[in-house]
């Protein structure tokens, strides 16, 4: 079986962010990066699906040359070979992204192909379904578990309020994962030295045959939430007002 993940580089979730000069997004300078996370468990379950029933894993990660550092990471947690398309991403919106992903996805001709359900930074959650669309290939989102058999697949789907869909689906496929499905692992220095000689194939748009287009989402302002203080009394009872304090503290400041 082969798999493709696409991974993608995320500002670290620890960092200071600041706003650029241009308003429409953060000064870059200084930041550290890491993978995003729903992608890091979708290379987990990748990972898992290959130790099960054999095969390879191909690491696919778009962005400038320090997105290395995060190919380096998959290839030392055990993805066979990677893929680099050297290009900035910063300005793409989902549809030009999709387009170069899966100009890169369509010569591997893969069995599976993995994303994060969403990204960190951005958040859209849409990358995932519209290459699916552009590959031509079945789908499912917010996946939990992954089973392979001969020729299909039989996934798992998180819906609400603590309902799943369990669903049987044909090969090829593209599932975006949601965060949680599985342990995540660490790479051991066996893995780190091993990743050093596995195969980074380096390739441009211009190489894929992907043309530049004008993006249909821009980006117009960028600005830190303001913050303001209020003061809210609660009315009746001490139970009923702990009633209503836990209530606000749960659906509105979510800090239970």
């Amino acid at each position: 079986m082969k798999i493709i993940v696409a991974i993608k580089q995320v500002p670290a979730r620890d960092s200071q962010l600041r706003i650029a000069a241009s308003g429409q997004w953060i000064e870059e300078a200084g930041l550290a990066y890491e993978i995003n996370e729903p992608d890091a468990y979708a290379l987990e379950a990748g990972l898992r699906l290959k130790e099960k029933h054999g095969g390879e894993v191909v690491a696919l990660c778009a962005g400038p040359e320090r997105v290395g550092q995060n190919i380096r990471e998959a290839l030392a947690k055990g993805a066979d070979r990677a893929i680099h398309i050297e290009e900035d991403m910063t300005a793409l919106d989902p549809l030009a992204a999709a387009r170069l992903l899966a100009a890169a996805v369509k010569s591997e001709s893969p069995d599976l192909v993995l994303t994060g359900l969403q990204s960190e930074d951005l958040g859209l959650g849409q990358t995932g379904v519209i290459l699916a669309e552009l590959l031509g290939l079945p789908h499912a989102t917010i996946i939990m578990e992954v089973e392979a058999s001969d020729g299909a697949i039989r996934v798992k789907g998180e819906l609400e309020e603590g309902w799943f869909q369990h669903i049987e689906m044909p090969l090829p496929a593209l599932l975006a994962i949601q965060s949680g499905i599985g342990k995540l692992r660490y790479a051991t220095l066996m893995g780190i030295k091993k990743a050093k000689s596995r195969e980074v194939r380096r390739v441009t748009a211009a190489s894929l045959g992907v043309a530049p287009a004008a993006p249909s989402v821009v980006v117009q302002r960028m600005y830190l939430p303001e913050r303001n203080k209020r003061t809210q009394l609660f009315e009746g009872d001490p139970k009923q007002a702990a009633a209503q304090l836990v209530e606000k503290l749960r659906f509105e400041a979510r800090v239970i």
